[in-house]
């Protein structure tokens, strides 16, 4: 074998001791401040982003309001920088674009939303008086956490699931009148506790209850996975695939009428009939409501999606046999974003059920597939439950 020995260039003393003592000055200008603000909420109801990164080429900010990705300012000091235009006051999600990957924030310790695929981050921009998803000197709910094997639901370990029961305030166990509840779904990649935390469901049923606007509820959030390989590759891949979402709802459907629906009514004051509950959810949670929800209308007469995503359902086929007379609801609420890639899906399928004569509530609400979108859709469908005609 013949060794080959590399011989460096030679570099001029005088040129390597001038690198040397440019080197610090470089690294200096270069280093963003350790308690720098990531995500500064500002008077004006902009929001101003930093990110640090010295060394990247492109970093792009994506927040719910935007509808496309947002570029960033590199400073002198290697800090990215971008601020927003005025946003009506909400809570919005965020996230990077480091020269092409999505990156979280790292000085964002409090507002993380909980998701079993990727991390979110969170940002308030707040109002001059409390929102209904806000904190407020109210009576409060509670929230009961519930552990329990599942014979249906597929690829949890140990076959231990988990659901989530709100009791509205003053709850009374040994009630002589049952409370009405709502089974309340989540969307793909979520978990259970998405919609107590990002979208503060809890607080918001809280403040409608203090304002008078809802009748006093109880609130069951499942996880609403069927099998969890279904979070097992890209969303765009996934949800094009017909027999894995089917597959999916279906085991799902199985876990929630044999099993959580059970469980609940045996645990809680709640309502055994159909005028007593109503089943709601968000995108993949809207699809399983209005698939379960219309096939059980002798179990639901309250039925939501918000933003459901129904874009694979075969609509005579799956929905053909329905008639005002054996459905019989009392609420079909069918809500989407009109920035939503789902639109047009959601129209398809409200048009389709009006043809039918159900009695459609059809929601277009500005914004994406994005968090403050559910958010109103709650505020505004629980008022619509459980009254008295």
């Amino acid at each position: 074998m013949t060794s080959v020995r590399y011989t460096a260039p030679m570099i001029p003393v005088r040129a390597l001791a001038l690198a040397t003592c440019l080197l610090p000055i470089a690294a200096f200008a270069q280093t963003p401040p350790p308690d720098y603000n990531s995500h500064q909420a500002n008077p004006d109801h902009t929001i101003t982003f930093r990110y640090a990164d010295p060394v990247a080429t492109a970093v792009d900010l994506n927040y719910d309001f935007a509808a496309k990705p947002v570029p960033m300012i590199k400073g002198a000091d290697g800090l990215w920088t971008v601020t927003t235009p005025p946003l009506p006051p909400e809570i919005y999600s965020y996230n990077f674009d480091v020269d092409g990957r999505k990156q979280f924030d790292p000085n964002n310790l409090t507002g993380i939303t909980p998701n079993l695929v990727y991390r979110g981050d969170e940002v308030e921009v707040p109002a001059d008086t409390p929102q209904l998803w806000d904190l407020q000197p109210v009576p409060h709910g509670v929230l009961h956490e519930h552990r329990y094997t599942t014979r249906s639901a597929v690829g949890l370990p140990a076959n231990q699931s988990r659901y989530i029961v709100y009791t509205p305030p003053g709850y009374d166990p040994r009630a002589k009148t049952p409370y009405p509840v709502l089974y309340l779904l989540h969307g793909w990649s979520n978990t259970v506790d998405t919609w107590t935390t990002t979208l503060q469901a809890d607080l918001i049923l809280d403040n409608l209850l203090a304002q008078g606007k809802i009748k006093p509820m109880v609130v069951v959030i499942p996880l609403a996975y069927g099998d969890m390989s279904f979070l097992n590759g890209t969303i765009g891949d996934i949800w094009k695939q017909k027999p894995l979402v089917d597959h999916n709802t279906q085991l799902f459907s199985q876990a929630l009428l044999n099993e959580i629906v059970p469980q609940v009514e045996k645990t809680y004051a709640i309502r055994h009939d159909r005028d007593g509950r109503a089943l709601a959810g968000l995108s993949m949670g809207g699809l399983e409501s209005l698939s379960i929800g219309l096939a059980n209308t002798d179990k639901f007469a309250y039925i939501g999606g918000f933003s459901a995503a129904v874009h694979l359902i075969d609509l005579p086929v799956q929905f053909g046999t329905l008639t005002p007379k054996n459905t019989s609801l009392r609420l079909l609420w069918i809500a989407c974003g009109k920035e939503d890639g789902l639109i047009k899906a959601n129209q398809a399928l409200a048009a389709y059920l009006k043809s039918k004569d159900l009695p459609v509530t059809e929601v277009e609400t500005p914004g994406a597939h994005v968090s403050f979108v559910w958010r109103d859709n709650l505020i505004h469908f629980t008022p619509l439950l459980f009254q008295t005609k």
